[in-house]
């Protein structure tokens, strides 16, 4: 008999009912150590306290009135967004896939309303993952992903990862776009140099093309920066951002220049949720903590101790992990094992990683995390390993 809740994932037998900090704990009483914080997504840990007071705030006042009418804490959000990054304007979302969605809208009606309407494909890379929707797996160009979902959405070109001349051979006057992720996520935390990032942005410039970044699982400080693009110095035209965003509330934003959203006029896209004052509110106060460059100081700091520890690790455990790859608190733990041999054995010392591709475990811990935390989850990983 199937289960109430359509079963597409395989969920660990574990039920969380609280959560502080950088701890959850599950029904039965046990305390979880978290390093995955909801994929990316609980960027100032469970049950934040100023976030809740917002929410609470929020939630006392005003709820939803829909994208009819004009929603004063979007506009703060969106000023805050715009302010602290290369975008003129933003679209609010409740998630990475709907942004994702708009992204492949935006890209095709910047050449449509240019009078170039057959510039529709748009370049992506093995390992991507861009969300779930049909246009997104189609984007992946991943079997795995669209195996029984066809007929695909067409005007998707995957190339090889890391393969300049690929993407360049790839270039046709159909093109509208490229789209990467500055670090790949699930694709197994694979960073792309910054030579790389500038290289598609001097091609995008060279062929008048549109460069589009996902940074929802890389964004909102969790690099060290702001947005992980920052790092190698160039920006895109286009950004998805969400997970982190929202701090645990559903919240997505597609960031674009003036000229990128062009095409994007009144009635060519909407949302009934996107950006409702409970999601914005709580977003804005994300954004106005992790801004801080006392915060971001603080990110790098971390990341430097855990990366140190995880060394350590490494060389303790040279036949369970090979090496760690990654930026900030982003960290890819690269394998010699399954890496759900890993993430069960963690499981066992109450401590929770996620799996990824490339034998890959990624360890996404809340951006203030303490340094106590992350002695405690680099010791229950060495016990992990110690049990493999």
């Amino acid at each position: 008999m199937i289960s109430s809740v359509l079963p597409t994932y395989n969920r660990a037998p574990l039920s969380f009912v609280k959560g502080s900090g950088s701890w959850l704990f599950e029904a039965d009483g046990r305390r979880f150590l978290d390093l995955g914080a909801g994929i990316a997504v609980n960027t100032l840990g469970h049950a934040n306290p100023e976030l809740a007071q917002v929410l609470k705030d929020q939630a006392d006042t005003l709820w939803h009135v829909s994208n009819l009418y004009q929603i004063p804490a979007q506009q703060k959000l969106a000023d805050k967004l715009v302010d602290e990054t290369f975008a003129d304007t933003c679209f609010f979302t409740n998630s990475g896939t709907e942004t994702a969605e708009l992204a492949i809208k935006m890209a095709r009606k910047y050449f449509s309303s240019k009078g170039a309407p057959a510039r529709t494909e748009i370049i992506t890379f093995e390992g991507c993952f861009h969300g779930r929707s049909t246009g997104a797996i189609a984007a992946s160009g991943s079997e795995k992903m669209t195996d029984g979902f066809g007929p695909l959405m067409p005007g998707f070109i995957t190339v090889p990862f890391a393969d300049h001349a690929a993407v360049k051979a790839a270039i046709t006057h159909k093109t509208a776009a490229i789209w990467i992720e500055p670090i790949q996520g699930e694709g197994g935390i694979r960073p792309v140099p910054d030579q790389c990032l500038k290289g598609l942005r001097d091609l995008c410039d060279e062929h008048g093309i549109l460069l589009i970044f996902d940074e929802v699982q890389c964004g909102v400080a969790r690099t060290g920066k702001l947005f992980a693009h920052e790092w190698s110095g160039i920006t895109p035209d286009i950004m998805m951002v969400a997970k982190g965003i929202g701090g645990g509330f559903p919240l997505g934003a597609l960031l674009a220049t003036e000229d990128a959203a062009s095409g994007m006029i009144a009635g060519t896209h909407g949302s009934t949720y996107g950006g409702n004052p409970l999601g914005c509110a709580v977003g804005l106060k994300v954004m106005e903590i992790v801004s801080e460059p006392a915060f971001i100081d603080e990110v790098n700091r971390k990341a430097a101790l855990l990366n140190q520890k995880l060394e350590g690790l490494i060389a303790a455990h040279p036949d369970v992990f090979e090496s760690v790859r990654g930026q900030g608190l982003m960290v890819g733990l690269k394998c010699k094992v399954a890496p759900m041999d890993v993430v069960n054995a963690a499981y066992a010392q109450e401590l929770l990683t996620v799996p990824a591709a490339d034998n890959v475990v990624r360890l996404l811990p809340p951006l203030n995390i303490s340094d106590e935390d992350i002695a405690e989850a680099v010791a229950r990983l060495d016990a992990a390993a110690s049990s493999l």
